[in-house]
C-alpha cells in the first residue's frame, strides 16, 4: 500500500481496531486522505465522534514520515494486510490485524505451526510436558507459537530455541515494551535468528490486560493447530482455545492429574470437543505431517547408565517421584539418589522439576 506512513500514524489512534481501520481505508481508498479527512468526512465513514476528534488531535502533534522514521530507527519492521507476504493463515481469520509489527523473520516455513499456551503458574507436570511435546513437534518441523507470558508460554519457546527449532512470540503490547521483562533476554534470543516476534499494538503501546484476548486470536490465527498443557478453567489460554475453534483450527489438550485445578482447563476443552493426546504423534497424525524423530543422544545415554542408575530410570518409568520417594521404593538412602539423579540429569535423560521432584526428561 502506498502512503505507509499514514497508515501507520493511523492506526497508533486509540479506537481504530482492525475492522474499524479496514473500514477507514476501504472508504477513502488512501490512508492519507483518511489522516487529512475532516470530521465530517470521518463520520460519513462510520467513525465515531470520540475516535475521530482523537485523530484530528493527534494529527496536530504527530508527523506521519517523523514517526515512520522513529519506527525503523528502533529496528521494527511492519507488514500490512494488503502486503503479498502477508501470513496466509492470518488473513483467514474473521478480524486480521490491518498491520502488524515484528522484529526477527517470518518465513514460508512458519505456515505449519502449532501453537502451544498454558498457565503462567505452570507446576512439574506442566513443564515436562510441555517440554516433552514441543521438543518433538520441533524435530517434526513445526514451528512453535506462543505468547511470551510466563509459565507455559515461555517454556514452549525455550524448548523450541534449545532444540535449533523456530519459534514465533505474540505480544500483548508494543515491541518496544517486552512484557513480561525478565522475558526479554528470551525475546531477543527468538528475534536472533530463530523466529520472530510480533505485535499488532503501536511500539509503545503498554502492555494492558484488555489487550491479551485480541492477543490470543493472533496466536490462534497463526497457527494450524492449538495446544494446551495445562490450565485453571478461567485461564486466558482458554479463550486463545475457543478462539482457534471459531477459526476452524484443531484443539489439543493434555489430561492432567485429577488432583490439580490446573488440568480443570485442558478438561473442560475436552468435553468441549477437543482431542485428549498423550504423545505428539497424535498430533502429527491429526495434521497429515510425519513421524517424531527420537533422541539418538537420549537412547543412548540410557544404555550408558550403570545398574543402579537403571534402577531409578524405571522408577521414573509412569511418575513424576520425589527423591524420598524413589529412595523407599529402592530401599536406597536420599542422598545416594541424589547424586544418581545429577548424574543422570547431566546425560539430559532425567528433568529436575523443583522441590526434589523428577521425571523421565
Amino acid at each position: 500500500m502506498n502512503n505507509i506512513a499514514y497508515l501507520l500514524a493511523l492506526h497508533s489512534i486509540n479506537g481504530l481496531g482492525p475492522i474499524r481501520l479496514k473500514a477507514l481505508l476501504d472508504y477513502f481508498k488512501d490512508p492519507k486522505l483518511a489522516w487529512e479527512a475532516s470530521g465530517g468526512e470521518l463520520k460519513k465513514a462510520g467513525v465515531p465522534q470520540s475516535v475521530a476528534e482523537l485523530l484530528m488531535e493527534t494529527r496536530n502533534s504527530l508527523d506521519p514520515q517523523k514517526y515512520l522514521d522513529e519506527i525503523k530507527k528502533s529496528g521494527i519492521k511492519w507488514m500490512s494486510i494488503f502486503d503479498d507476504d502477508y501470513p496466509k493463515l492470518l488473513k483467514e481469520i474473521y478480524d486480521p490485524p490491518v498491520i502488524f509489527y515484528y522484529k526477527g523473520e517470518i518465513l514460508k516455513d512458519d505456515e505449519n505451526a502449532v501453537g502451544v499456551v498454558g498457565t503462567r503458574k505452570m507446576t512439574g507436570y506442566g513443564r515436562a510436558v510441555t517440554k516433552q511435546l514441543v521438543e518433538e513437534l520441533v524435530l517434526a518441523g513445526l514451528t512453535i507459537v506462543s505468547g511470551l507470558a510466563r509459565g507455559v508460554d515461555a517454556q514452549a519457546h525455550s524448548t523450541a530455541l534449545e532444540n535449533n527449532g523456530r519459534t514465533i512470540a505474540i505480544l500483548g503490547g508494543g515491541l518496544n515494551k517486552i512484557y513480561p521483562p525478565e522475558n526479554g533476554q528470551l525475546a531477543e534470543k527468538i528475534i536472533d535468528g530463530h523466529g520472530a516476534v510480533i505485535s499488532e499494538f503501536p511500539p509503545d503501546y503498554p502492555s494492558l490486560p484488555g489487550n491479551f484476548p485480541s492477543r490470543n486470536r493472533i496466536i490462534a490465527g497463526l497457527s494450524k493447530a492449538v495446544l494446551v498443557t495445562e490450565a485453571a478453567e478461567d485461564s486466558g489460554s482458554l479463550i486463545t482455545a475457543k478462539l482457534a475453534v471459531e477459526q476452524g483450527r484443531e484443539v489439543f489438550a493434555v489430561p492432567g492429574p485429577i488432583t490439580s485445578s490446573l488440568s480443570k482447563g485442558p478438561i473442560d476443552l475436552i468435553k468441549l470437543g477437543a482431542k485428549a493426546i498423550f504423545d505428539a504423534q497424535e498430533i502429527l497424525d491429526e495434521m497429515g505431517m510425519g513421524k517424531v524423530k527420537s533422541s539418538k543422544l537420549k537412547v543412548k545415554s540410557v544404555e550408558e547408565l550403570s545398574k543402579e542408575e537403571r534402577l531409578v530410570w524405571e522408577c521414573l518409568e509412569n511418575d513424576t517421584l520425589h527423591i524420598d520417594e524413589i529412595g523407599r521404593k529402592l530401599n536406597v538412602k536420599a542422598a545416594t539418589i541424589s547424586a544418581l539423579l545429577i548424574k543422570m540429569e547431566i546425560k539430559g535423560i532425567v528433568q529436575n522439576l523443583g522441590n526434589g521432584n523428577y521425571c523421565r526428561k
